[in-house]
């Protein structure tokens, strides 16, 4: 008899993003509801691998999986951000999904290069939207913020603080007054992009020896889980509605990231086949969690919506 742990998982965005009339809404009233699992990005993937928490090192773990270079040295991650100022502060509005071409990318670091020599830091631009920052050995860093915990929000309440972070904070400032006299945001701005006008350092530290899961693989789209999964020595496959369609039991299909309408217009039937051929465990971003088996569909007195 499968556990839910064994079954296959599905990660959703947050429960409240599904309007009433959502065809996935429709499979809930029958479902059995388990306890409530982790909150948002960070808590979801601490359920799937434990050893995960807001200062997981994810600049080694992704430059680890896109390179293969970040063992023995200190990493922290530099992507590209847009922020913007209002009345109440400066918020980050957006981090690493800003549509960067490599040439984008490769413009931008070359106006940067000599704040980061004389910082004594190496550049490397692993991807137009994921950047790492190789540390000197013995660097200390302060505790720097996940993108998910700043999003939205005024950025002085996330800086590194203290002594230890008042380096950084001067260094994202130079940065700043660079990026935003960059002719490269005008042309973006022209296209009707985001500009690129700060960096957002994060998820500092150095490559974990191995990681822990109970999943047997895992179908996602978002850089960091699939680089978990590589360090955890599970498979690991892009999002697409083949793959989708032959995943089994121990598998974790990740559409968190997706609008729930997407998922009803583009995701539904495919996911329909799994809800009618397996058991399966939902588990959306605002916590919830539910467990779905084909034969729950005979619970005919249970009511029409939750």
């Amino acid at each position: 008899m499968s556990t839910p742990e064994h079954m296959l998982q599905l990660w959703l965005p947050a429960l409240a993003h599904f309007e009433p009339a959502h065809p996935l809404r429709a499979w809930l009233p029958r479902a059995n509801r388990l306890a409530d699992g982790g909150t948002g990005y960070l808590g979801g993937l601490g359920d799937y691998f434990p050893d995960v928490d807001s200062h997981v090192p994810a600049a080694a773990i992704t430059r680890e999986f896109l390179a293969g270079d970040a063992g023995g040295a200190t990493w922290l991650s530099a992507d590209p951000a847009w922020v913007q100022p209002d009345m109440n502060g400066v918020r980050l509005l957006a981090c690493g999904q800003l549509q960067l071409s490599m040439d984008e990318a490769q413009a931008f670091a070359e106006t940067l290069q000599p704040v980061f020599d004389e910082a004594g830091l190496q550049l490397r631009i692993s991807t137009p939207d994921r950047w790492h920052l190789r540390m000197p050995d013995a660097t200390s860093l302060p505790v720097f913020a996940a993108p998910e915990q700043a999003l939205g929000e005024d950025l002085s309440q996330h800086l590194p603080q203290g002594v230890e972070g008042r380096r950084w904070r001067v260094l994202l400032n130079e940065i700043q007054v660079l990026l935003h006299q960059h002719p490269l945001n005008a042309e973006r701005r022209a296209r009707g992009l985001a500009p690129v006008n700060s960096l957002w350092l994060w998820g500092g530290g150095q490559l974990p020896d191995s990681l822990q899961t109970r999943l047997h693989g895992v179908i996602s789209d978002d850089l960091l889980l699939r680089a978990l999964a590589g360090r955890a020595d599970v498979k690991q496959q892009p999002r697409t509605p083949e793959v989708i369609a032959a995943a089994g039991p121990g598998w974790l299909i990740d559409l968190q990231d997706l609008p729930a309408s997407d998922i009803a217009s583009s995701w539904w039937p495919t996911l329909q086949t799994l809800f009618e051929r397996q058991p399966l465990v939902l588990h959306f971003a605002s916590a919830e969690r539910w467990q779905r088996k084909p034969s729950h569909r005979w619970r005919i007195w249970r009511g029409a919506g939750r």
